[in-house]
């Protein structure tokens, strides 16, 4: 720490020059231990070096740090002097005599920021929580790591000094050879590898798509509630967001959303709606890939969870329920193998691959090509297929688990949507029960859950509005990811949870005399 570039900076915003030493050192010091500037087990220099460096009497010295002492922001000890550990400063603080207060300082921090970064919301992907019921994150323990290594290292092993250079932006070839014949075999996608583009995970994906097919202003549309993800990756991108409804059948637009907001992109996730879960219809899927055709839009098809299909047979991806479908067919490795891989692909329509390559070369930061070989030696070798097929016993005894748990401790107040496929579910609640304050007193319990109002697009219409002759009324529940939860562990788990809903059920009873009695076990629904 400079010292005295310290006390001169002070100085100098301040505008102190009549100050005596020994009062400018100790404001100075205050300031920079409150500031954070001297972290809380620093040392400060001894009085008589610091008198030495600073050009001033040790008394001035002594003074200022008796001052801090006395004010419990710094602590004596054998060794010298030591900053103590204090709160930060969160609210207006009284400064020098005749000197302005200063405050906290939030806003002016985010003075700098565009509005999109300081208007973001809070997310949470499950980075640092492992709890249940954390959406998005598989079984991690079940993978089979031993095997990801040896590949790996074989793939190290057989680099070649001209393949530590820059890759193809597009992805490794084996690579995109193999997702191609994954999805062909198992998705029904109508693709070539020359389509495949493997990118960073979903967000770069989306992030692709939204630039490569879309202008500033253009208007997409969103599920409601919705992705927040591909949300961020519209606004970032500068287009005009609009939600559609979501109901028990996936995204619901109306005949006058086609005319009043025309898009140029459709954001669907079919084979599973995020958050609700709902599966879209297939007339709803012909709908939309017709109704895009007329109007010239793509449609964006997030596929992130479609291999985990606990009720019936697996879905075809509507990229190849038609020919030539107006269809951005995109999926990620991290649901189905582990979120660090960062290993996405897209696949474009065979006359706008050139165009995507282009876009690709420009601004992909190519690499990574030993994971890449290794992925692609996974999925050829067969072990890819053998993973997902104990993945999807797994998580079907997990859901099974959490289903049954949540009939016996929920049935009379909740509904289930979305168990049909995928590593999460949703449980919909009445509206006179705030989900945002219920998630918020789960996770004090130490559970995990993700709230369904906070995935709104945009406010819904009012309660009584009817769209298609159904009530669109705002979804209002709790996102449970299962994936990651031992079956034997349910029981326990959902126990807790609903005594946190029930305990707020029986307040909003007191506070307004509006508690519903909701008979019937929940419904499966999607």
């Amino acid at each position: 720490m400079d010292y005295a570039l310290l006390l001169s900076t002070f100085e100098r915003d301040h505008g102190h020059h009549s100050w005596p030493r020994q009062r400018l050192l100790h404001e100075c010091l205050r300031q920079a231990i409150r500031a954070g500037t001297l972290a809380a087990g620093t040392r400060l220099v001894a009085t008589r070096a610091l008198a030495a460096e600073l050009g001033i009497a040790r008394n001035s010295v002594l003074y200022a740090y008796e001052q801090l002492a006395g004010e419990g922001l710094v602590v004596p000890d054998r060794r010298g002097t030591v900053v103590a550990r204090v709160g930060p400063e969160l609210v207006p603080e009284p400064g020098p005599e005749g000197a302005p207060a200063r405050r906290g300082r939030p806003p002016a921090a985010l003075a700098g920021l565009s509005r999109r970064a300081v208007n973001l919301r809070p997310v949470s992907n499950g980075a640092s929580d492992s709890r249940a019921f954390v959406p998005g994150v598989p079984d991690l323990d079940a993978f089979p790591l031993a095997l990801w290594r040896r590949l790996l290292d074989r793939a190290w092993r057989g680099l070649d000094a001209a393949q530590l250079n820059y890759g193809d932006p597009a992805g490794e070839w084996t690579l995109r050879l193999a997702i191609a014949d994954y999805l062909r075999a198992s998705r029904g996608v109508v693709c070539e590898a020359e389509q495949v583009f493997v990118t960073d995970g979903s967000q770069s994906t989306l992030d692709l798509c939204a630039r490569a097919c879309a202008d500033e202003g253009d208007t997409v549309w969103h599920e409601n509630p919705g992705y927040g993800g591909a949300l961020a990756a519209f606004r970032h991108a500068g287009l005009a967001v609009q939600g559609i409804p979501v109901d028990g059948e996936g995204m619901a637009p109306a005949a006058q959303d086609w005319q009043a907001h025309r898009p140029k992109l459709l954001y669907t996730t079919p084979s599973h709606q995020y958050p609700v879960g709902s599966v879209l219809s297939l007339a709803r899927r012909l709908a939309l890939i017709e109704g895009a055709r007329r109007t010239g839009a793509l449609i964006i098809e997030d596929d992130y969870d479609s291999e985990f299909r606990h009720d019936g047979p697996p879905l075809p991806a509507m990229q190849g329920l038609v020919t030539d479908a107006p269809v951005l067919y995109c999926g990620t490795f991290s649901k189905t193998m582990f979120p660090g891989l960062r290993i996405g692909y897209l696949v474009a329509p065979p006359d706008l691959a050139p165009q995507f390559a282009l876009l690709r070369a420009q601004s992909a930061a190519a690499g990574r090509t030993a994971e890449q070989l290794a992925l692609a030696a996974f999925v050829t070798d067969g072990h890819f297929l053998l993973h997902l097929r104990r993945m999807r016993r797994l998580y079907r005894q997990r859901r099974d688990a959490l289903v049954a748990a949540l009939e016996r401790h929920l049935g009379r107040i909740a509904t289930v949507h979305g168990a049909s496929a995928g590593m999460h579910l949703s449980l919909r609640l009445p509206d006179w029960l705030p989900d945002d304050a219920i998630r918020a007193r789960a996770r004090e319990e130490g559970i995990i859950v993700n709230a369904l109002s906070t995935h709104a697009v945009q406010p819904a219409t009012p309660s009584g509005a009817y769209r298609n002759g159904t009530r669109n009324a705002p979804w209002n529940g709790l996102m449970l990811g299962y994936a990651q939860v031992p079956a034997e562990a349910m029981e326990g788990l959902v126990k807790r949870l609903a005594a946190v809903i029930h305990l707020a059920a029986y307040e909003a009873g007191q506070r307004g005399g509006e508690r519903k009695k909701c008979a019937g076990k929940p419904a499966l629904v999607g």
